[in-house]
């Protein structure tokens, strides 16, 4: 796992060893292949920003610290096993530098580790004892399966904005939500600050992702651990491009790439450079730190806290990562 150097992890950090305990464990004897593809999965790190949030959340509305670190266990294996799938509809080779499943295991045994994984994480799920955290967490679920088949299925609407904040928030906000709105759900509070709550992670969840696909442009290679221009050179239209439509409408790449017809290398880097060097960028990161200024206006209205702090810290931490 990534080392907790940023500040906002130092309220969980004691936690953390018990929520990888969880994710390890399980109800039961299965097939030992199982447990050690959840090992390598795990092993492969992460920045575990999901179970932070979880924490940091209930922590603030003073939520049973124990029921808390079974549902960030959940919500962190739950996004495991979408990169599961992920990575076998992809065809990755590698993830965070370690072979992926699908590379070692046929795609029946990749597709049922993951389901499995899904399972498990379900259960640790339904050991908060709440109905309301099962409902959501299934919601969640049901809500990235789509995100991925309309990708798969190649759908997209006239609104090219709309569909790329559809496909994020199934890809990442939900579960950023998930694990925000967890916490309140677990916490003695009513129903207009959990709804708060959800929106707060919403917004770092679309920030999150914003900055991500912002990277994909911008980052180092060699840290973001793909070509520059990846999701696009896939046929991927992100927040940059969008910004970029609307600049130069008339571009033919852009245009060709939007009926979903291939463009050979020579035009891709074209493209590329093209928007790396427009202001899409900049407009792309101004999204971003618009929805951490709602996310901060929405902390301000909870009570004062080291937690709160450190989700302040948190959401800093999203619009100002380099990988």
């Amino acid at each position: 796992m990534e080392p907790l150097t940023a500040t906002f992890f130092d309220l969980v950090r004691n936690d953390m060893p018990e929520v990888e305990t969880r994710m390890r464990s399980h109800p039961g004897s299965y097939h030992p292949s199982l447990d050690m593809a959840v090992d390598h999965l795990l092993a492969s790190g992460g920045k575990r920003i999901r179970p932070t949030l979880v924490l940091l959340c209930g922590g603030m509305l003073g939520a049973d610290q124990n029921r808390l670190v079974t549902l960030a266990s959940a919500i962190e294996l739950l996004h495991t096993a979408t990169l599961v799938h992920d990575d076998l509809i992809d065809e990755a080779s590698l993830r965070r530098g370690i072979p992926t499943l699908n590379s070692q295991w046929t795609p029946g045994a990749t597709v049922l580790t993951g389901d499995y994984i899904f399972a498990r994480a379900a259960h640790l799920a339904a050991r908060t004892g709440s109905l309301s955290i099962m409902e959501r967490f299934a919601e969640t679920l049901m809500s990235i399966v789509n995100g991925e088949i309309t990708q798969l299925f190649g759908t997209r609407s006239d609104d090219l904005r709309r569909d790329y904040y559809d496909r994020i928030y199934a890809k990442t906000a939900s579960l950023f939500e998930l694990a925000a709105e967890g916490g309140a759900l677990l916490s003695d509070v009513d129903a207009a600050v959990a709804e708060d709550i959800k929106q707060f992670g919403y917004a770092i969840g679309v920030a999150f992702q914003i900055v991500d696909d912002v990277l994909d442009f911008v980052g180092d290679p060699a840290k973001v651990g793909k070509p520059v221009a990846s999701d696009l050179r896939q046929g991927l239209i992100t927040l940059p491009t969008v910004y970029y439509l609307e600049q130069d409408a008339d571009n033919p790449s852009v245009q060709r790439l939007i009926r979903n017809e291939r463009l050979d290398d020579g035009e891709m880097d074209q493209l590329v450079e093209a928007i790396r060097s427009s202001g899409a960028i900049k407009r792309a990161r101004e999204e971003a730190d618009s929805l951490i200024t709602e996310a901060e206006t929405i902390l301000a209205g909870m009570p004062p806290s080291p937690e709160r702090d450190a989700l302040s810290d948190l959401a800093k931490y999203v619009v100002q990562r380099t990988i």
